[in-house]
């Protein structure tokens, strides 16, 4: 769980694209839904950021659903949360333009996630993708919120959120936008490829069998961790053991995090054993915490209008939260109002 200081807005986004994954839970939807116990909480379902690559409008449209079923399924409690789909908020592209114009070019050049994505054909790839860490830090700073709960990858992004805010309010002489902070669990697991343990897990990849999808049947969860890549060594005892066995890191790092377990206490469990009892009892713990995810979603999926319903609702507070800062901001820098 993260340890949040109180009196801190909290906001976290995540793309709605592609259905979650098992990674997408335990890096946001279950750490998202810990936070919300002690904190007021902004989520956002980031369409607008989707846009960076061509979207089918119908599916993103389809999947904007999906992901907000399977975050309240997940247990965000929209009554006292506030879940929304970005593009419902109009302060976050108002704000990102004016972050355009404050941001540096060679800030975002240096911007690693954008070399990783668009590789070596970056003449190819949109504007959008280029300037998006603009509209991140729109997406929080429109809310000045002063903690973003983030992976490792996700550092950099609020660095230049910073970075942004401070260039701001040097240039218009201000105090207007505030210092965020990152929090970063130190129990975060990092969950990899079912068939190539040096990978992530990836919405992106051409083969779903290298993740669990949190749609998967049961019978699909226990056929993927079955056909796992593993190695031919028993389990180690010790943490000693996983070194240079990252397919066998990655099976030990998933049971230990669904069951809030320890590494070691894995290990010491199963340290001896053969992958397929252990693989068994792995499948197992997977479906029973997927199982009622999986058909509490498809109960929300089956109402639409309720679902878009709540991310109105939710649309609307982050407004009244949103619009008055953005609107004080663009007056700031010159817009008549």
């Amino acid at each position: 769980m993260l340890s949040i200081p109180s009196g801190k807005v909290v906001f976290s986004g995540i793309q709605p694209t592609g259905i979650p994954h098992l990674g997408n839970y335990l890096g946001a939807a279950r750490q998202w839904v810990d936070i919300q116990k002690s904190n007021q909480c902004i989520y956002c379902l980031v369409d607008m950021h989707a846009l960076t690559v061509w979207q089918d409008p119908q599916t993103l449209r389809q999947q904007t659903l999906e992901q907000a079923a399977i975050l309240i399924a997940a247990g965000i409690d929209t009554n006292k949360h506030i879940l929304f789909n970005q593009s419902a908020v109009t302060a976050h592209a108002r704000l990102a333009w004016i972050f355009n114009c404050v941001a540096r070019i060679g800030w975002m050049n240096r911007m690693t996630q954008f070399k990783d994505k668009a590789g070596k054909n970056r003449e190819a790839h949109s504007a959008g993708l280029y300037v998006y860490p603009n509209l991140m830090a729109a997406d929080i700073l429109a809310y000045k919120a002063n903690c973003v709960p983030v992976g490792e990858d996700q550092r950099q992004h609020i660095e230049l959120t910073n970075d942004i805010a401070q260039k701001f309010n040097h240039d218009y002489q201000i105090d207007f936008f505030p210092k965020v902070d990152e929090f970063i669990p130190k129990t975060s697991a990092k969950i990899m490829n079912l068939r190539d343990g040096t990978k992530k897990m990836s919405k992106s990849d051409p083969s779903a069998q290298g993740r669990i999808e949190m749609l998967d049947t049961d019978d699909e969860i226990a056929s993927k961790i079955k056909r796992a890549k593993s190695d031919s060594e028993p389990l180690p005892s010790e943490i000693e053991g996983l070194q240079n066995r990252p397919e066998a890191t990655n099976l030990i790092t998933i049971y230990a995090a669904v069951t809030d377990k320890s590494i070691e206490s894995v290990l010491q469990q199963y340290g001896g054993q053969g992958f397929s009892t252990f693989k068994t009892a792995l499948a197992d713990v997977l479906v029973e915490i997927i199982r009622p995810i999986r058909e509490e979603t498809k109960k929300l999926v089956a109402d639409p209008g309720h679902l878009k319903k709540v991310l109105k609702q939710g649309a609307e507070k982050a407004s009244a939260i949103a619009e008055p800062i953005v609107s004080e901001a663009e007056y700031i820098v010159g817009f008549l109002k």
